[in-house]
């Protein structure tokens, strides 16, 4: 396996990604599956550490390609506006330069983003994978969004508005964190370094509030709601039962998923047990089972057609 790092031009300068690649596949020769993969809202590419490394070591012949999404990581300097459209041009700009995806995933606001590029470049992104994120978020008939992003969402958005003294005191508040505890490892270590920035008063997540607010209006209704209206082949959901304080229920209650399935025929979900909003990724039992959600679209086996629609001609 290899893991390097690379720029791609899009609208306002370069955005950084992450490549894994098999042993078997030289750096510049076309694999033979070809993944991309969208982080959370506050996240990295090295999100899917873990999981790119289960994969590209156990499918020969694989590459898969997570990007710094606009505002965040070594692309936190990219401009806004940001938005799931944008993210979804971002995405196009990848395919444009690692070719067509068999599989394209995403977790927590990557799955929205995954899903609108889906709509927006059809035929592009494979089947999907969407872990923890890309369904509409539930709540409560007059309740708008935002009100339910700044309750589910606050822990998180509260972090970059903190400084730190360095990578040791960043480790040590990620340590306590209740999603993380007893999940500690090299992996997370490597996560969290990666996220920290200097600035003028200290160090901080290199994630950028102005684009989290944006992004984070943005995860429910409108573009999301049209690429779901528009999809003809279901993605593989996948939900943590815990969420980002790794309380139950999680970001999606089993009964609002269930509600989603009934509106949306084909729509299946699964339980990834053991798991909460940060390790279904960042934890090996998580990364091991969404590694396999992902190989098992390369075949197109776990494909369920949406039985109301028809590919288009």
């Amino acid at each position: 396996m290899s893991y390097r790092t690379t720029d791609v031009e899009v609208r306002g300068g370069r955005l950084r990604a992450g490549v894994w690649e098999s042993a078997d596949l030289p750096p510049d020769a076309p694999a033979e599956h070809t993944v991309y993969a969208l982080h959370g809202v506050t996240s990295s590419h090295l999100a899917w550490a873990l999981v790119a490394e289960r994969l590209v070591t156990t499918v020969p012949r694989t590459r898969l390609v997570a990007p710094d999404l606009r505002g965040r990581g070594r692309s936190a300097g990219l401009p806004g506006p940001w938005g799931m459209r944008r993210h979804a041009d971002d995405l196009h700009a990848l395919v444009g330069t690692f070719g067509r995806a068999d599989v394209t995933a995403g977790h927590s606001m990557g799955g929205f983003a995954v899903m609108v590029a889906a709509h927006r470049h059809p035929g592009t992104l494979g089947d999907l994978v969407l872990v923890d994120g890309g369904v509409p978020l539930p709540r409560p008939e007059g309740v708008p969004i935002e009100t339910l992003l700044r309750a589910s969402l606050g822990p998180a958005a509260e972090r970059l508005a903190m400084t730190f003294d360095g990578h040791d005191a960043y480790r040590r508040f990620w340590r306590a964190h209740p999603a993380l505890a007893g999940a500690w490892s090299p992996a997370v270590e490597a996560y969290v370094d990666y996220d920290l920035a200097p600035g003028p008063d200290g160090w901080h997540s290199s994630s950028r509030f102005d684009a989290v607010a944006e992004d984070s209006a943005q995860l429910g209704g409108g573009d999301v709601e049209a690429s779901w209206d528009a999809t003809t082949v279901m993605p593989t959901f996948l939900r943590s039962p815990l969420g980002l304080l790794a309380e139950p229920p999680g970001l999606y209650p089993p009964e609002a998923l269930d509600g989603f399935a009934a509106a949306h025929p084909g729509f299946r979900w699964d339980d990834v047990e053991g798991t909460n909003h940060y390790t279904v990724l960042l934890g090996p039992r998580g990364a091991e089972r969404v590694a396999g959600a992902i190989a098992g679209r390369f075949d197109g086996s776990a494909v369920r057609r949406r039985p109301d629609r028809r590919d288009p001609e």
